[in-house]
C-alpha cells in the first residue's frame, strides 16, 4: 500500500476542507461586517471626525470653572498631558497591560481571560483591550444593533478596534477612553470624576484616587462609590495589585496604600446651588437666544420686545450661538459644542456678594419682617389692603407657580386647580436655617414663600465696564426670578443725583446755597402738584447747600433744582447715562417712580467714577472653541455722557451722603458693615409704601447697586424704620465691601481716592457756607422764605 492510498488521507482531506472552509467564512465574515453589511460600521471619516458631546464651560476671570452646560453627558475634554500619569498606569495594568504590544485585538489577553474564567481570579483583567472598550463607547451596541446584529457585534468592536489603531496614536486612545467614560454621578469622562468625586483636575490624582476611579470601569453601577463604599475600597485594591505587578510600585507601598480610605471629596453636580447661578442662567439664555420676532411677544410686551431687538442689533453676545455658525454651517450648542466661554465674574467677589445678601437677610430683615407678618389679617399683606385685593394678588402669584403650569398642562380646569391647591402634598421649601421637608396644601406654600424678602446685587469695575458679581435673588432654586438684569422696580431716591448732575452741568457747585422749601408745579392738565419733604429737617424754611439736600434726600431741595431744568432734560440726562427703560418726564420723577433695573443703574452710575465716559457693562471676554480656538472677543462700549468736572463734582456731592447723610452708618465702625474709611460716593432710595429700598455705592475702582424688597410691591414693612433703603439694601453693601478691603488677593484698597481732573480747583468744603449762613439766619430770618 502505497502512501498515496493511505486510508488517513481521506481525513487529512477532511480536516483541511474543513479548516479551509472555516478561515475562509471567517474572512468573508469580517469583510462583511468591515463593509457594513451585516449592521453598522462607522466609515474612514466618521472614525477620523469622531463626534463627542462635550459641556461648554462658564470660567471666571480667576480661573474658577462656574457651570458647565450639558444636557446627558457632563464631560470636558482634557488632553493627555494634563492627566496624571497615575491613572494612564493604572488603567493599563488593570484593562490591558499588553497595549503597547498588540493593534487593537490581544489573543494572549483572551486566553489569560480564559484562564482566569477557569481559576476565579478576578484579577486576570477582561477580555477586551483598550482600543475594543473604546469602540463600544463610541458605538454603543444599544445604538446601532438590532436583533440579527447581536451576533455579530463581538465581531463589530474587533474590527472598530484594529481602525482605531490605525488612525490614532496610543495616547490620543487612551485620552480619548478616559474622556469618554462615564464614572456616575453625572460625572462623564476624567476631568469631571476628579472634581465630583475628590475636587482635583485630573493631573492632581494619586495612585489610590486613580485606582478608585479606573476600578469602576469594571462594573460602574456596581462599582459606585457613594452606594458601596467598602465594595468600592475591595476593587480599589485589587487595581492597585494589578499596578503592583505591573511593576510601577512595590509591595511596601501597595501595603501602605491599600489600607487607605477612599476619602472622598463629592461636589454635587447641582448648578442651581452653585456661586453665580443666576448669572450664568442669564448668560445661557442669550447666549441661546434667536432674534425677536415679533409675533411670540404678546401685545402689553411692547418695551421688552424693543429692549431685545435693540440687545440683538447692538450687543454681539446676544444671540451668540446663531449669529455665529460652525464651519459646517450649523448654529452653536452650548449644550454639546465644548465651548470655553470666559466671564469677567471673579469668584472671589462673587462669594463676598451672595454672603452679603443672605448675612443680611437671614439675620437682620427677614426676622424682624417674620414678627411682624403673624399679626397681620391676610399675611404676608399688609391690613391696608382689603380681603379681595389680597386674594387676588395670591390667585396671581399661584398662576405664576410651577405646579399651576404643571395642572394646566394635564388639562385640568381652573376648579380643579384649585382644589388641587387646597390639598396637602409632601414637599421641600426653602428656609435660611436650610431645606424643610414638610407637608403643606400648594396654597399654603405660595404664602410661605412670598413672606421672604429677596434681595439683589451687581457690581462692576469703573473703567473697565467689567461685571464682578451678579446675586439676582436669595436663592436660585426657590426665588428664579433674576432681579439683576430682568426684574425692574421703582428706584426712588436713587434718581435723585441724574437731576443733581443738569446742576453742576450748568454751573452750580455743591455749595450752592438754596431754598428748602416746598415747591409747587403747575401740571398740563391746570393741576398743581407740590413737592414736600419726607418729614421734619432743622433746616426747613432756610437757605442749603445743595450737598446738604442730596446728602439727606430733602425733596423740597430737588423739587427747587427740577423748576431750573424741566422734567425733559432730566429724562435726557437719564438717557445719556444709560438708561433704557421707559421714563415719565413729569415733576415728580425725581422721586424715582420709573421702573429701572440694577444693571442700568449700576452702568449709569459709574459714569460718575470714570470721568463722565458711560461704559456699557461687560460679562465675557472671549468664547473659544473646544480646541481652544477663538471664536469671539468682546470689548465694552463707551461714550461720553458727561464732563469730567460734572463727574468729579457728582461724586463729591455723593460722598456727601456717605459722611454725613442718609449712609453715614457705614462710616460708623460700631457696626458689623460699617467702618469704612474708603472715598465712597453713594445714594440711598426708597419707595412709595417702602416696597422697594435701593443704595448705589460707588468707590474709585467698584460701582456697586443693590436692591431689597418684596416678590409682590404690596409686601413690605409698613414703616420707615426698618423700610427705608438705609435698612433694607445699604447693609448689603457694607457687609459685600468690609469683605473686598479684607481680602490681599482681590487687590482694591481703602487708601485709593477719587482723582479730581486736571486744573479743578473750586473749593468743595460746603460747611464753611453753611456756617456762614447759619450766622446770616440769625440776623434776619425773613430773607430765607
Amino acid at each position: 500500500m502505497t502512501v498515496k492510498d493511505h486510508p488517513f488521507n481521506k481525513y487529512i482531506k477532511i480536516f483541511w476542507s474543513i479548516f479551509g472552509t472555516g478561515i475562509l467564512l471567517i474572512i468573508i465574515l469580517f469583510s462583511l461586517v468591515a463593509n457594513g453589511k451585516l449592521g453598522f460600521m462607522p466609515t474612514l471619516t466618521e472614525l477620523e471626525n469622531i463626534e463627542s458631546s462635550l459641556a461648554s464651560e462658564v470660567y471666571s476671570s480667576d480661573s474658577v470653572v462656574m457651570r458647565k452646560f450639558f444636557y446627558k453627558e457632563n464631560r470636558t475634554y482634557v488632553p493627555y498631558e494634563q492627566i496624571n500619569q497615575n491613572v494612564i498606569t493604572a488603567l493599563i495594568a488593570t484593562e490591558d497591560e499588553r497595549f503597547y504590544d498588540h493593534s487593537g485585538i490581544d489573543i494572549r489577553g483572551l486566553l489569560r481571560v480564559v484562564k482566569g474564567i477557569l481559576t476565579n481570579d478576578e484579577s486576570s483583567g477582561g477580555g477586551s483591550t483598550i482600543s475594543q472598550q473604546l469602540a463600544k463607547m463610541l458605538f454603543p451596541r444599544e445604538e446601532m444593533d438590532s436583533k440579527k446584529d447581536l451576533a455579530f457585534r463581538k465581531f463589530r468592536e474587533w474590527i472598530i478596534a484594529v481602525k482605531l489603531e490605525r488612525n490614532f496614536t496610543k495616547e490620543e486612545i487612551l485620552t480619548m477612553y478616559l474622556n469618554k467614560f462615564d464614572f456616575l454621578n453625572l460625572a462623564v469622562g476624567i476631568k469631571s470624576a476628579s472634581q465630583i468625586y475628590f475636587g482635583i483636575t485630573p493631573d492632581k490624582l494619586t495612585l489610590e484616587q486613580a485606582a478608585m476611579l479606573i476600578g469602576m470601569a469594571k462594573n460602574p453601577s456596581l462599582y459606585n462609590p457613594l452606594r458601596r463604599p467598602e465594595i468600592v475600597k475591595q476593587r480599589r485594591n485589587i487595581v492597585l495589585n494589578q499596578v503592583r505587578k505591573f511593576g510601577a510600585i512595590s509591595k511596601a507601598e501597595y501595603d501602605a496604600l491599600k489600607v487607605k480610605g477612599l476619602e472622598l471629596n463629592y461636589h454635587k453636580e447641582d448648578f442651581k446651588s452653585s456661586p453665580g447661578t443666576y448669572f450664568t442662567e442669564y448668560l445661557r439664555t442669550i447666549l441661546m437666544s434667536q432674534k425677536p420676532d415679533r409675533e411670540k411677544y404678546g401685545a402689553w410686551q411692547n418695551q421688552q420686545f424693543y429692549e431685545d431687538s435693540l440687545e440683538w442689533e447692538t450687543n454681539p453676545l446676544y444671540g451668540w450661538c446663531h449669529k455665529n455658525l460652525k464651519p459646517d454651517g450649523t448654529p452653536y450648542n452650548i449644550h454639546s459644542d465644548g465651548l470655553k466661554i470666559y466671564s469677567t465674574i471673579d469668584m472671589r467677589m462673587q462669594t463676598y456678594a451672595e454672603y452679603a445678601v443672605k448675612q443680611h437677610l437671614s439675620l437682620e430683615i427677614q426676622p424682624v419682617f417674620d414678627k411682624r407678618i403673624k399679626i397681620l389679617r391676610n399675611p404676608p399683606f399688609p391690613n391696608s389692603m382689603t380681603d379681595e385685593e389680597a386674594n387676588n394678588l395670591l390667585n396671581f402669584s399661584i398662576k405664576q407657580s410651577e405646579r399651576y403650569r404643571q395642572l394646566r398642562n394635564q388639562g385640568m380646569n381652573q376648579n380643579e386647580i384649585t382644589k388641587e391647591f387646597s390639598k396637602p402634598a409632601e414637599m421641600t421649601v426653602f428656609s435660611w436655617r436650610g431645606e424643610i421637608d414638610t407637608t403643606m396644601t400648594p396654597l399654603d406654600s405660595v404664602k410661605y414663600t412670598l413672606g421672604f424678602l429677596r434681595s439683589a446685587m451687581m457690581t462692576m469695575e469703573t473703567k473697565t465696564g467689567h461685571v464682578k458679581a451678579w446675586v439676582g435673588g436669595p436663592n436660585y432654586k426657590y426665588f428664579m426670578y433674576d432681579m439683576v438684569k430682568l426684574g425692574k422696580r421703582q428706584v426712588g431716591s436713587t434718581v435723585k443725583p441724574f437731576l443733581y448732575t443738569l446742576a453742576m452741568q450748568n454751573g452750580y457747585s455743591p455749595c450752592t446755597l438754596v431754598p428748602n422749601a416746598e415747591q409747587t408745579f403747575y401740571l398740563s392738565d391746570g393741576r398743581t402738584w407740590t413737592a414736600k419733604n419726607a418729614g421734619h429737617t432743622e433746616l426747613d424754611g432756610r437757605m442749603v447747600t445743595l450737598k446738604w439736600g442730596l446728602a439727606n434726600s430733602v425733596n423740597q431741595v430737588s423739587g427747587w433744582v427740577m423748576k431750573q431744568f424741566n422734567p425733559e432734560s432730566m429724562a435726557n440726562m437719564m438717557r445719556k447715562l444709560g438708561i433704557t427703560s421707559p421714563i415719565d418726564a413729569v415733576p415728580s420723577m425725581f422721586l424715582g417712580t420709573s421702573d429701572v433695573s440694577i444693571y442700568e443703574m449700576v452702568a449709569a452710575y459709574g459714569t460718575y467714577a470714570n470721568n463722565g465716559v458711560y461704559t456699557k457693562p461687560i460679562f465675557v471676554t472671549r468664547i473659544e472653541d473646544k480646541n481652544g480656538i477663538i471664536l469671539s472677543r468682546f470689548s465694552p462700549e463707551h461714550h461720553d455722557a458727561i464732563d469730567a468736572k460734572t463727574a468729579f463734582l457728582m461724586l463729591n456731592l455723593m460722598e456727601g451722603v456717605v459722611n454725613e447723610g442718609t449712609s453715614a452708618r457705614l462710616r460708623r465702625a460700631g457696626l458689623i458693615y460699617g467702618g469704612l474709611t474708603a472715598d465712597i460716593a453713594g445714594k440711598t432710595g426708597t419707595t412709595q409704601n417702602q416696597s422697594d429700598g435701593w443704595f448705589m455705592g460707588i468707590t474709585p475702582e467698584l460701582v456697586t447697586g443693590v436692591w431689597t424688597g418684596g416678590d409682590l410691591r404690596a409686601i413690605h414693612f409698613e414703616g420707615l424704620s426698618m423700610g427705608q433703603g438705609a435698612n433694607m439694601a445699604l447693609p448689603v453693601y457694607g457687609y459685600f465691601m468690609n469683605k473686598i478691603y479684607r481680602d490681599p488677593t482681590i487687590g482694591y484698597k481703602q487708601t485709593t481716592r477719587f482723582e479730581a481732573p486736571e486744573g479743578f480747583n473750586m473749593d468743595l468744603d460746603c460747611s464753611k457756607v453753611m456756617k456762614q449762613d447759619n450766622m446770616d439766619a440769625t440776623k434776619n430770618e425773613s430773607d430765607f422764605f
